[in-house]
């Protein structure tokens, strides 16, 4: 009886960890030295498992190779299953980075692409099967076969070298890296279809019944994930993050999440990697993931997994078998010509399905024409089914690896002349400046609320930031009310009214608990949100507290930043259509100045405020600096809160006052502006059990007319 778990022997493990440690060393080492000659990393990694393989190091020194090169069925297995991991992880984080709206826009673009880049490829894999010498097929007798699985090979495209590519030369974000992204997912996607229906061949079903199974299960896969994936992704991440718990706990979510849809796809007979990438898509749209799962997945796969499954591949490279003049010069022709087809296919595709420049076509030509693992996997396939010699399994492999080595340099010298459009350009200036203000940070947000508001509690205004928040920055609330009395009903109605009118633009959820408020928000607090939105139902400032002792604990003792809304009697129509932004340069007014502009978007325009006194301005430390130097160092600060600003869409204007009196020249300058609206930053003192914000903004929430809100960071 075969014993389930049986351990592993002692010298598999051995050479195992020998291999892991080698490969990825000189993975890493190579990719580094390729980085220091300006070329993508992966170049390096795979030309390390090519010199450490049979083409170099197997040649020059069998014993040391013997200890690299799998010598057995399972050792190989062992190592192909960590490259799997590596390829697996490449998708994920390609997903992440994926833009499906950006490639909803461009999908004219990418289906062009993809036709070009499928269909010259896949005539001239045909004609060179037909021309193929019969003593190198497996079977003669199934020549049509071995030329459409020789077509398969042609057609499909390395996504995971595409996708490291990309990332190297940091273009996942631009118009074209997009569009090749989704291209080679569609070649990909009919390749394997094909693939599919070239093995029911050559195991004898080549039915009109057999090809609509494959293309049925492509589509099926593509509907589930499409219709349950959104849904199983939001209740997992919903489910965790209601949990108390470490926030690695997200991040083994993200795992289980990938393994399971990589499991479905390989259930549908396409590669785990499909599934994976597609798991991937589905958590970067997850707003209640926290980022930091994002740059854990990337730091693990790119550091550890993604080099070993480059340098995976370039270990199955042997070329001194195909050293013998014949074999030699049919590797070159299968090379040129998986080269010339995806390479004018693509451009044939850009230029004349899409309308893209020559330099923009070739791009998309060179990008797609790597087949790198992918490539090996379709010959592995092929090899074990008896369809190609072990002479036509080398040609595919070292087609595969060189025409992924050959690519990144190729693509980014070709790069260099394609320039983006004023409105890529606007685009990327936008999300560049999101991704650097403090909002790009801000993803879960707790919106705690009384279960019967009462006139001046903000409920009203606190929902009209949100709703501006989620439009301008994508957020996901939990909308909560907390007490101790018998007022679940009313809590329950009162949180669904709010989420009803949150949901039209964020991912909202909902918690009613009958509990002390403080305690429970604190402890809702705690579960990994990134800022707590609380209103100020009225303005104490007396000796013992601010806001009243409720809210000014929950802001004291809140573990993320809090943000308080201040409301004054506002109409049914308010909207912040003007924006008022006190700064004195510090940290907190840049993080006041970043809420501002996610919740003036496009339709608000924004005033930022620098007051100088007559004797010193707060940021200089000079007593006897002199008016002029004052005033230019404002200028400075009001024009650097600006350009920001403006890097992300927000209309802007400064305005400088001196005064020695600062609050009442921020009043006095909100009611000339006629804001709607003030923000202010800062950080309440440490060390007195009343919240103190300090007086002045203590005078200016009593002195306000309008809304006031506070960033407590």
């Amino acid at each position: 009886m075969d014993v389930p778990f049986a351990p592993l022997e002692h010298g598999e493990v051995l050479q195992l960890v020998i291999q892991v440690a080698v490969l990825l060393g000189a993975a890493r080492l190579l990719g580094e030295v390729a980085r220091r000659f300006n070329q993508p990393a992966v170049v390096g990694e795979i030309l390390a498992g090519v010199l450490l393989g049979p083409s170099l190091l197997g040649a020059l020194a069998p014993p040391v190779a013997t200890a690299l090169l799998p010598a057995s069925a399972d050792q190989s297995r062992l190592l192909e299953t960590v490259a799997l991991l590596g390829a697996m992880l490449l998708l994920v984080v390609t997903g992440l980075e994926t833009d499906l709206a950006l490639i909803r826009r461009r999908a004219g673009a990418a289906v062009g692409v993809a036709l070009g880049g499928l269909l010259l490829p896949l005539a001239g894999g045909l004609a060179l099967g037909w021309w193929f010498p019969s003593d190198l097929i497996g079977d003669p007798d199934q020549r049509l076969v071995f030329a459409l699985f020789l077509a398969t090979a042609m057609a499909v495209s390395a996504i995971p070298v595409l996708a490291a590519i990309l990332i190297d030369l940091r273009l996942m974000r631009r118009d074209i890296g997009q569009t090749m992204l989704a291209a080679g997912m569609v070649d990909d996607l009919a390749g394997w279809t094909l693939l599919g229906f070239v093995i029911a061949l050559a195991e004898g079903d080549g039915s009109v019944r057999t090809v609509i199974v494959t293309v049925g299960t492509v589509l099926a896969f593509l509907a589930i994930t499409a219709i349950a994936g959104p849904t199983v992704v939001r209740s997992g991440v919903r489910f965790v993050h209601g949990l108390s718990g470490t926030p690695h706990r997200f991040l083994t979510l993200a795992f289980v999440l990938v393994f399971a849809w990589a499991a479905l796809s390989q259930a549908f007979h396409l590669e785990p990697v499909i599934g994976a990438f597609a798991m991937g898509i589905l958590l970067g749209r997850a707003r209640r993931l926290p980022r930091s799962v994002a740059e854990s997945l990337e730091q693990i796969t790119l550091g550890v997994f993604a080099p070993l499954f480059f340098a995976t591949a370039g270990l199955k490279v042997d070329l001194a078998a195909l050293a013998e003049p014949r074999l030699a010069g049919l590797t070159l022709v299968v090379i040129v010509v998986a080269i010339v087809g995806k390479l004018v296919g693509a451009y044939a595709g850009g230029r004349w399905l899409t309308d893209a420049d020559r330099s923009t076509s070739l791009a998309y030509g060179i990008g797609l024409t790597a087949r790198g693992a992918i490539g090996i996997v379709v010959a592995s396939i092929g090899r074990s089914l008896g369809i190609l010699t072990p002479e036509v399994f080398s040609m595919i492999v070292a087609m595969a690896v060189i025409t992924s080595l050959i690519t990144p340099p190729a693509l980014k010298a070709t790069l260099s002349r394609v320039t983006p459009s004023v409105d890529e350009s606007a685009r990327l200036r936008r999300e560049d400046a999101s991704a650097a203000s403090s909002m790009g940070s801000i993803r879960r947000i707790l919106l705690p609320i009384r279960p019967r508001p009462e006139v001046g509690d903000g409920t009203f205004v606190k929902t009209k930031l949100l709703l501006r928040l989620a439009e301008s920055v994508g957020v996901a609330v939990t909308v909560m009310s907390a007490s101790e009395g018998s007022q679940r009903g009313a809590a329950e109605e009162t949180v669904r009214h709010s989420a009803h009118v949150l949901s039209r633009r964020a991912d909202v959820s909902t918690r009613v608990v009958l509990a002390d408020p403080v305690t429970a928000v604190l402890d809702e607090a705690h579960k990994g949100y990134d800022l707590v939105v609380l209103g100020a139902t009225e303005i104490v400032g007396d000796v013992e507290s601010l806001f009243g002792s409720a809210a000014d604990a929950m802001i004291r003792m809140s573990p993320v930043p809090t943000m308080v809304v201040s409301v004054q009697s506002v109409g049914a129509d308010w909207e912040p259509r003007r924006i008022l932004v006190p700064t004195d340069g510090t940290g907190a007014a840049q993080r006041a100045a970043d809420v501002a502009f996610a919740i003036a978007g496009a339709g608000a325009s924004v005033a930022i405020l620098h007051v100088v006194p007559p004797d010193l301005s707060p940021v200089v430390s000079v007593a006897d600096t002199g008016h002029v130097q004052r005033f230019d160092l404002a200028h400075q600060i009001v024009t650097d809160v600006r350009d920001r600003g403006e890097r992300l869409g927000v209309e802007s204007l400064t305005m400088i006052e001196m005064s020695g009196n600062v609050e009442t020249a921020i009043l006095s300058a909100a009611a000339d502006f006629g804001a709607d609206l003030v923000v202010l930053g800062t950080s309440a003192r440490t060390g007195t059990q009343r919240l103190y914000f300090g007086p002045r903004v203590e005078r200016i929430l009593v002195g306000s007319t309008c809304p006031v809100v506070v960033i407590n960071s």
